[in-house]
């Protein structure tokens, strides 16, 4: 008896034991994958943090910017008198240069969206309302710059300098005086000229660099085209291959851009641009009348120094000798003139 009562107690004491042994095993195996779910997730968790934090930082300089361009633009206005636009001053004037109103409508954008643009709020701008915006506030290059470096955004008219003008090109058109030379995009931007070519139809220096474009001055500029003898024949010429060429560059809005200002400013273009001609090249032999120098008949001649980008060296050549003493003229007048 007492024999089997022993074993009967050594038996649950083992049971006992070994019930242990396994609560102490299940319970290391609960602790483990609890710690295995728990880095995980801890990790996942930090991530979204940072990414909060990214969020927010972004968010924060957005919000920043915004201020600065209100700033800018409130600034910029304020400077403007009236008279500088062909506005009347009024006797009940408060601010010292434009109002918001007529910022707005010099430049053809709502009242309430330019008010909330001044309030910094959260609007998308597009690159044609900057334009319109800078031309409005008479902005320099390195203000009209600013302005859309502010709004995050890449302005599309040409810079006072162009990359692909190069040194070389620039020395080559300098030689090339007396006779007028300059180079141009496909879509007329003058983006580099020599000192005859400055005077052949009115002074280009005054012109700002962003205005210096063969269409808009031909269609806008008074002594342009005044200069040009032809100038029906040529404005339709003209509209015709700026259609041609914009085939390749119809969703551009640098290109876009210049056919809405176009047609917002010249009745011409808009006649000429209705027609749907499409015309790659024509007549060569040009007529200029000069204020300094006379009448002017000279061969166009392009030299392409790109032709995937269109970029081209736009030359005149005397076509009697009458026209080549008046180009020599007019290159001393040049010569003075930059002194």
């Amino acid at each position: 008896m007492t024999t089997m009562a022993q074993e009967t107690t050594s038996t649950a004491t083992a049971a006992t034991a070994g019930a242990a042994r396994a609560a102490a095993t299940a319970g290391s195996a609960r602790t483990a994958a609890s710690a295995g779910a728990t880095g995980p997730a801890g990790t996942a968790g930090s991530a979204r943090a940072a990414a909060s934090a990214g969020t927010v930082a972004a968010t924060g300089g957005s919000e920043i910017r915004r201020h600065e361009l209100a700033a800018f633009l409130r600034s910029r206005r304020e400077r403007i008198t009236p008279e500088r636009v062909g506005l009347p001053r009024g006797a009940r004037r408060r601010t010292p240069g434009l109002r918001r109103e007529e910022v707005a409508h010099l430049s053809a954008v709502g009242v309430t969206w330019y008010t909330w643009l001044e309030q910094s709020r959260d609007i998308h701008v597009s690159v044609q309302v900057l334009d319109a915006l800078a031309r409005t506030l008479m902005l320099d290059p390195s203000e009209r710059a600013h302005l859309f470096q502010l709004a995050g955004a890449t302005d599309p008219t040409p810079a006072s300098s162009c990359a692909g003008v190069t040194d070389a090109v620039r020395l080559l058109l300098d030689q090339l005086d007396p006779l007028p030379a300059c180079v141009q995009n496909s879509r007329y931007d003058i983006l580099a000229y020599n000192r005859t070519y400055a005077h052949l139809l009115c002074d280009l220096d005054a012109i700002a660099p962003q205005d210096r474009n063969c269409m808009v001055l031909i269609h806008t500029h008074p002594q342009w085209r005044e200069s040009v003898v032809h100038l029906d024949a040529s404005m339709r010429l003209m509209a015709a291959k700026l259609r041609a060429s914009m085939a390749g560059h119809l969703s551009e809005p640098a290109w876009k851009m210049l056919v809405k200002r176009l047609q917002a400013e010249s009745p011409e273009f808009r006649e000429n641009w209705e027609r749907y001609e499409v015309v790659v090249g024509r007549s060569k032999t040009k007529e200029f009348r000069n204020p300094h120098v006379g009448l002017l008949t000279l061969t166009h001649t392009d030299l392409w120094l790109s032709p995937d980008h269109g970029a081209r060296m736009v030359t005149y050549t005397p076509v009697d000798e009458e026209s080549r003493e008046r180009l020599e003229k007019l290159h001393v007048y040049a010569q003075g003139a930059t002194r």
